[in-house]
């Protein structure tokens, strides 16, 4: 639809069904970046999104999760499950109703430039909020995609038992992973995440099964007495900072919800957005409770991390080789999303972003392969996978999936705290969200840090671009 149209359906009062635009408060068109051009991006169905959800945000971050639980006890870790998988569902639902409002709305720091806009602020400052929430946006996702590589590390390394030097097996997870992500559209990467999701679901099936069968875990000493550590309550060693630390790792493991954004910006029909939403999160928060309740049942405190290694070295290997496909496909979706918003930004408003042209191509390889880089600089320099994923959700996802979605709201319904009683309530309950985010990402990352220095000092990590082994496999 053109802008002229766009103003006509406007001015009649008529809406826009294909949300390729819209008109702001102002009168101003705002335009989907895909709207017009020869190549058409948005051919995405809402299942094909559900599956790239899901594939998104089910895989390194469920492995974590049982070792969380350790350290919260059974309990606290089932209520940080809910209330985390529900949170998350909302503040992602709100970044949808807001894009569906937004159609130029294609990533999170669109969305910060439409609101400082709209909220009186000059041309400047809303630029300057935008750029800065590039910056973060886009540590998010190459933290992420870091995190991932550094797991599809640790398969290769248990698949091969450590057979060459850890930094080899980092530089081929770097260039598979990228050289996938570099496919174009996202519909054409639904084959990679089908592959995938199956792959990681039978990979954890495997795990989940095996270790019922032993008398004790594979980890625990086999001969003897010996103490299981499964518990209600968290386990006595448990501090202040490593129950925040496990309580982030959770949160992780379902917080990347703004990279769902990019998904819709290339769905067929943003209105089924929420479809592909709900399957994916009912999924997702269902099976975080299933599989981390019965690892750690089965295993206590000798649940490895990640949790592929919890059943024993042959059943190890067997599970890291099939979830192989499954850690190529999540991280290279992430290096994807990443790569797709620094692409967009920098193509933005040109011909170049939807036509085959050199430049379109140039661009938009340069883009995979930079942030595939950074990504897998940041693993080798941060070397163990708890923490990483924990860093995410405090540095990155406690500002970019709660306090931002939380202005959303503010947005969406101006003047809230005027209005009736049930808006009023309405706007304390986001304020309150929005204080939760930004307790989440300062008492958060301070709590991760620290856990990091304790991990340090206590040789529970290697050093950065390490050839030892990083899966637990052979003796360093």
């Amino acid at each position: 639809m053109s802008a002229l149209e766009a103003k006509e359906a406007h001015a009649a009062g008529t809406a826009t069904p294909d949300s390729r635009s819209q008109i702001d408060a102002a009168g101003k068109v705002e335009r989907d970046p895909f709207a017009e051009g020869e190549v058409d991006f948005r051919t995405v169905g809402w299942m094909k999104a559900s599956v790239f959800f899901t594939k998104m945000t089910f895989g390194i971050g469920v492995l974590s999760i049982p070792t969380s639980f350790y350290t919260l006890g059974l309990v606290a870790g089932i209520i940080f499950v809910l209330f985390w998988g529900i949170l998350n569902t909302y503040m992602a639902y709100l970044m949808g109703k807001f894009k569906i409002k937004h159609p130029s709305f294609h990533a999170l720091p669109d969305a910060i430039h439409i609101m400082a806009t709209d909220w009186g602020y000059g041309p400047r400052t809303a630029n300057i909020a935008m750029y800065l929430t590039e910056a973060l946006y886009l540590l998010t996702w190459i933290l992420a995609a870091g995190v991932s590589m550094l797991g599809l590390t640790i398969a290769l390394n248990a698949v091969s038992s450590h057979a060459t030097c850890t930094v080899v097996f980092s530089v081929v997870s770097y260039i598979v992973i990228t050289c996938i992500a570099s496919i174009r559209k996202i519909s054409h990467l639904a084959w990679v995440t089908w592959v995938g999701f199956f792959s990681i679901v039978v990979a954890i099936m495997i795990i989940v099964i095996a270790v019922t069968i032993p008398d004790r875990p594979a980890a625990a000493p086999q001969t003897g007495p010996f103490e299981l550590g499964f518990s209600a309550y968290p386990a006595a060693a448990t501090t202040f900072t490593s129950a925040f630390s496990a309580s982030l790792a959770i949160f992780s493991s379902s917080g990347n919800t703004p990279g769902y954004i990019p998904v819709l910006a290339e769905m067929r029909r943003p209105q089924d957005y929420n479809k592909a939403l709900y399957v994916c999160m009912g999924w997702i928060n269902a099976a975080y409770l299933a599989f981390s309740t019965v690892v750690f049942y089965y295993c206590g405190q000798w649940v490895a991390s990640p949790a592929l290694g919890s059943a024993g070295p042959t059943l190890k290997i067997i599970a890291y080789a099939i979830a192989i496909p499954g850690l190529i496909a999540g991280a290279a979706t992430l290096t994807h999303i990443a790569a797709k918003s620094l692409f967009v930004r920098i193509l933005r408003d040109s011909r170049h972003l939807t036509s085959d042209t050199k430049t379109h191509w140039v661009v938009w390889l340069s883009c995979t392969f930079l942030v595939g880089f950074i990504g897998w600089l940041l693993a080798e320099a941060i070397p163990f996978f708890g923490q990483l994923i924990s860093l995410i959700g405090s540095l990155c996802f406690g500002p970019i999936s709660i306090m931002a979605p939380a202005l959303m709201w503010f947005s969406l319904n101006p003047g809230a705290f005027k209005g009736a009683m049930k808006k009023k309530l309405g706007a304390g309950l986001h304020a309150l969200f929005f204080l939760i985010g930004a307790f989440v990402t300062v008492a958060g990352t301070y709590a991760v840090i620290v856990d990091i220095i304790d991990a340090f000092n206590n040789g529970k990590v290697g050093g950065a671009f390490s050839c030892k082994d990083n899966s637990n496999t052979v003796a360093n």
